[in-house]
């Protein structure tokens, strides 16, 4: 989001570049939690003393351990009266499964708190600032506030939204298409692209595909050849319930949960449910038949961030919505020709219209990759 020039001026006035320098020291260590924190944000902090020496920093390393704050201030020590203390993120200022940073840095005699943006959290949203106000902390706010939401989408979208933040993935040919025939499975990238897949699976909080490539592609759903430190979570999209209870991704349930998106009236086959049930798979029932719906469910369950994989079905579905907040094509030197299944077909999807865009190559593959709606 591009600020009006006024703000612009309005945020230069307030700050100096020794601010910026250290704020962005702070988003350094804010994403050196990456993969880690969800359903929490990725936040940093460094504490800054009166004479410009850092004297402590830290970042939120895991969901349910002490927030960055804490950690810039334990460094800290007494050294933290009269400093600065600079984070990415409005520090919160409710109990949790931690207690709240607010009440640490004002009996720490914290003199200034810098911050990246407002938390959009309900709990948060403005109230830490507040109390750090009236316990004569002076705050100024919106110092590399684009780079900080966008350090933090999922968890942006997820507190303003309602649903994870949405990534369409798709291996096409040269000629835009995902798979040869309708049905049919085709195997299209290298594995130098085959490796990055799976490095962005071990950071995402889920994987999501249609029943119809379950019932195609039979696959795993499990991210090979990158460590992940979190479980991860496995999501169908499945209106008629038509997964087969010898699904091998309902055999995988060390690698985290497996959860299968419905409607009502396929709920209501009461057998069929068992029978997935049985197996290890969570049913959630989506209040309609919308995409948005199905995600609402996802977002229930502290789902951050979703991967969507396939089928054409499941991504014709989010698109049509706008949902699709971010695509990332694995595009390869192969030809499929007419006859095969298009990426969005009928849709007014180019690669080219892709915000921030980024190319690389991936072995004889080519990597795209972009914002839909703008990285903040």
């Amino acid at each position: 989001m591009v600020e009006p020039a006024g703000v612009q001026r309005d945020v230069e006035h307030r700050f100096s570049g020794a601010d910026l320098h250290y704020m962005e020291r702070a988003l350094f260590h804010a994403a050196r939690g990456s993969g880690r924190t969800s359903p929490n944000p990725l936040v940093g902090a460094v504490v800054v003393s009166a004479d410009g020496v850092v004297v402590g920093q830290g970042f939120h390393e895991r969901a349910g351990e002490p927030h960055a704050e804490v950690h810039a201030l334990e460094a800290a020590g007494a050294r933290a009266r009269g400093a600065t203390l600079y984070c990415t993120l409005e520090p919160c200022c409710h109990q949790g499964r931690t207690g709240p940073c607010v009440s640490r840095i004002v009996d720490a005699g914290v003199a200034r708190v810098v911050a990246a943006v407002e938390d959009p959290n309900p709990a948060v949203c403005g109230r830490g600032f507040s109390f750090l106000r009236s316990g004569g902390v002076a705050v100024d706010v919106g110092l590399a506030e684009e780079t900080a939401v966008e350090l933090n989408l999922p968890f942006f979208t997820l507190m303003r939204e309602g649903r994870p933040f949405v990534v369409l993935k798709a291996a096409t040919s040269l000629d835009g298409r995902i798979a040869g025939t309708t049905g049919g499975r085709t195997h299209l990238t290298s594995a130098a692209a085959n490796r990055h897949a799976h490095r962005v699976r071990a950071e995402i909080d889920a994987i999501g595909v249609g029943s119809g490539t379950i019932l195609t592609d039979d696959p795993e759903l499990t991210p090979r050849g990158a460590y992940r430190e979190r479980p991860l979570v496995r999501v169908i999209f499945d209106r008629r319930l038509r997964t087969p209870p010898h699904a091998r991704v309902l055999s995988t349930g060390d690698a985290g949960p497996v959860i299968i998106v419905t409607t009502a009236p396929a709920a209501e086959r009461a057998e069929l449910r068992m029978r997935l049930e049985a197996r290890g798979a969570q049913v959630e029932v989506a209040r309609d038949e919308t995409f948005r719906a199905a995600l609402q469910r996802l977002a229930a369950r502290q789902v951050g961030s979703l991967l969507i994989e396939g089928g054409a079905a499941v991504h014709a579905a989010a698109w049509d919505e706008g949902l699709v907040d971010y695509v990332r094509l694995y595009v390869t030197p192969r030809v499929l020709g007419a006859g095969g299944v298009a990426l969005l077909p009928g849709r007014s999807f180019s690669s080219a219209d892709l915000r921030d865009r980024r190319i690389a190559p991936l072995g004889p593959d080519v990597l795209i990759e972009g914002y839909v709606h703008g990285s903040g």
